[in-house]
């Protein structure tokens, strides 16, 4: 049984690597000679399908990410992130056709 539903706020936590981290960065890791960096940074998504074992996010530019429902990094946002970080989450009416 698939726990998300359309339209669902989620948070996704994408892994990263550059020279300069931006402010959002977590778990940052230098690598062995010191020039990169790895780190995580929180995505603010929003469900615009659910299949049998993926979910299709959409961001708030409109660009989609299929993402398998038992990947670990993915969750669904609680009250008080959907209400604090409203204005990152893609707006509630999502279209559906263009899937």
């Amino acid at each position: 049984m698939n726990r998300f539903s359309t339209g669902d706020r989620v948070i996704y936590r994408r892994e990263k690597h550059s020279t300069n981290p931006g402010p959002r960065a977590k778990n940052i890791d230098p690598a062995p000679l010191g020039e990169f960096y790895s780190y995580e940074v929180d995505k603010f998504w929003a469900v615009k399908a659910v299949e049998p074992t993926a979910v299709v996010l959409i961001t708030r530019r409109g660009k989609t990410h299929k993402v398998n429902v038992t990947d670990p990094r993915l969750r669904r946002a609680n009250w008080w992130e959907r209400f604090f970080y409203s204005e990152k989450f893609p707006p509630t009416g999502i279209p559906s056709a263009g899937l």
